[in-house]
């Protein structure tokens, strides 16, 4: 279930969208706290952002600058400031659409549509995959945390990949083994450990602290 964060300070018009989309099965959730949007951004981990210019604290291109800090997903900016300036300003600090005010719901569902299928939808391959702010960039195989970029190996980058894929399962050390090492010779089991403590020593360094957890006897699990 793709989950949809609008952060929009009008409650009557959030509401009715939240109530809209979540009737189209998406998971919403709206802004609580606008002095601090990028901490319910990182808690809610969305897959898109719906965002109003016009907000109390900081305005919408604030957020969306802080966002594209430590994340690549879509951003729509949704206005009543919809004259061609704003609409410029809102691209170049990294928008992706526009919808003005008063938003027609069904032209919102439908863009909101188009964004995710070309956002998400590559052959069940998807551009990042993303966990409580850091980004792994599947088309370049770094990660991404804080504005600051981790260089990953090869089975770094698997390891974090079969991981996140799966966020909130058990991943067994047999399929991760498998995942890295796709050959019919025998690897020693020690190797995948000690893979994951370089990796996680690694992750450590950039603030990523227990970002990989170790269930014992059955594998490894982001939650």
């Amino acid at each position: 279930m793709y989950r949809i964060y609008i952060v929009e300070d009008d409650f009557t018009i959030s509401a009715l969208m939240k109530k809209h989309l979540t009737n189209w099965g998406y998971s919403v959730k709206c802004t609580d706290d606008f002095s601090d949007v990028i901490k319910e951004f990182i808690d809610f981990d969305p897959h898109i952002v719906l965002m109003d210019i016009k907000l109390p604290f900081f305005n919408g291109y604030h957020w969306c600058s802080e966002i594209r800090r430590i994340s690549e997903i879509p951003v729509v900016f949704i206005s009543s400031a919809s004259d061609n300036m704003n609409i410029v300003m809102a691209m170049n600090m990294g928008g992706d659409d526009f919808i003005p005010k008063p938003v027609d719901l069904n032209v919102m569902t439908a863009k909101i549509q188009a964004m995710l299928r070309r956002t998400y939808d590559m052959g069940s391959r998807i551009p990042v995959l993303e966990h409580n702010g850091a980004v792994l960039n599947i088309n370049d195989t770094t990660m991404t945390y804080k504005g600051s970029t981790i260089e990953l190996t090869k089975n770094d980058f698997r390891i974090l990949q079969t991981l996140m894929e799966n966020r909130g399962k058990v991943v067994s050390r047999d399929k991760l083994m498998n995942k890295l090492w796709q050959i019919d010779c025998y690897v020693e089991e020690n190797t995948l450990t000690v893979n994951i403590a370089r990796l996680r020593r690694r992750l450590e360094s950039y603030g990523l602290t227990d970002f990989i957890r170790t269930k014992v006897g059955s594998g490894y699990i982001i939650e």
